[in-house]
């Protein structure tokens, strides 16, 4: 057999979805409501920051774990936020949350560890967990009774939420467990995991001497009274738990790639060294801009959930009004729907029917499940779009004689 062949790894896992979407999507020139990155400006301040930092020629390597100036923001703002005492030297800025994953998993797991995710998940951690040589075991979210909305169409309320089996869970945990991922709010279902359902994470955790790993991206975009609660913030889990973040959703720059882990000092050397070897360093004079946006006032954070909520609601509405019953999300900016009532084939089939046929681009919800047949019924919108967007979105479905509009075009 020839060695001119990618590795054993490389055939475990697919290349994301959610990518291909948008590749395809520009080839037919549809309306990208797949991947989650903002259409609209990112906040003047911090596109000004950047560009003085350029002109001041912050433009050689950073210190290769970030910039001090950012990683005192950070942990000023985890600290000021949390009340959870966070220090500059816990701090390791990477190249976005993507590589803050990669840099801990790779740091913390060894191979034949077994690493708990829920699932449905972001697609990344599946190849993370296989390339850092463990074994994923995965548990489920189930997913919320659809309903009738008073006024609207089927949608499942905020309220009845995704939920995890308690005994499911306990039974995933064994002595080789090394680590569980988190990510709350989540992607792709918009839960917010509660304070009771991470005290129950938690104390598998400590009985397991297991880590967890927090993706905590969405943070701030949170709606319906939800509270954002940092699994580190909880008894005993501040020194076993890594917390990772980004700038790229809170602050509509997903291009930047800068993301950050906050460790324990037990971990941080690890994650640091193999960040180094990974990716050297984040970009100089974007991490000088991050310390410009960590200083923000807090009325940003509410006027950013709240001009998200809007979105949600705006989405939801035309969706439901084109036949699509939604599962109304708590947090992040994702709507995971159920096509299961549509005659247009499976999840990956609908999808490219959307998009070559209607011209609006969603991610087949088979991407977030470890068995494709799991999420074959689901697609997921997102709405981090303005609003001429989500109305261009509108008027493509209500053109399409295959779906069920309920009212005219908005």
């Amino acid at each position: 057999m020839s060695k001119l062949t990618g590795s054993k790894k490389a055939t475990q896992f697919t290349e994301s979805v959610i990518r291909e979407m948008t590749r395809l999507n520009e080839l037919h020139g549809g309306v990208n409501l797949s991947q989650g990155f903002p259409d609209f400006p990112a906040p003047a301040v911090v596109k000004e920051a950047a560009c003085a930092a350029i002109n001041a020629d912050f433009n050689q390597y950073a210190v290769t774990w970030g910039a001090r100036s950012l990683r005192e923001a950070i942990a000023r703002e985890f600290t000021r936020r949390y009340d959870l005492a966070v220090a500059p030297e816990e701090v390791t800025v990477c190249c976005g949350a993507t590589e803050a994953m990669m840099a801990t998993m790779m740091a913390v797991i060894d191979p034949g560890d077994e690493v708990v995710i829920f699932e449905p998940f972001y697609e990344n951690y599946g190849p993370d967990v296989i390339l850092s040589g463990a074994t994923p075991r995965f548990v489920t979210l189930h997913e919320p009774r659809v309903a009738a909305r008073p006024g609207t169409g089927p949608s499942a309320s905020p309220e009845a939420g995704w939920t995890f089996d308690p005994d499911e869970l306990s039974a995933a945990f064994n002595d080789r467990t090394r680590a569980i991922i988190i990510n709350t709010p989540n992607n792709p279902t918009g839960k917010v995991f509660t304070r009771d359902e991470l005290e129950t994470i938690a104390a598998l955790c400590r009985k397991w001497d297991a880590i967890a790993i927090s993706d905590e991206i969405y943070e701030h975009i949170i709606y319906d009274g939800w509270r954002h609660v940092p699994i580190a913030t909880l008894d005993g889990m501040a020194g076993r738990t890594v917390t990772i973040n980004s700038l790229s959703k809170t602050y509509s720059v997903t291009g930047w790639r800068v993301g950050w882990t906050i460790s324990p000092a037990s971990l941080t050397g690890a994650i640091r060294k193999v960040h180094d070897f990974l990716t050297v360093g984040a970009a100089a004079p974007l991490q000088e801009a991050g310390v410009a946006a960590l200083g923000v006032a807090d009325s940003y954070y509410s006027d950013l959930a709240a001009a998200y909520c809007r979105r949600r609601d705006r989405l939801l509405e035309i969706l439901e009004r084109h036949g699509f019953p939604c599962y109304t999300p708590c947090g992040a900016y994702y709507i995971m729907t159920d096509i299961a009532g549509f005659d247009l084939g499976d999840d990956v089939d609908f999808a490219r029917y959307l998009i070559t046929d209607v011209g609006v681009a969603a991610v087949p919800g088979s991407s977030f499940y470890r068995h494709p047949s799991a999420g074959r019924t689901k697609l997921r919108f997102c709405f981090c779009k303005r609003d001429e967007t989500l109305a261009e979105a509108d008027r493509r479905f209500s053109l399409s004689p295959r779906l069920r509009s309920t009212a005219p075009s908005v």
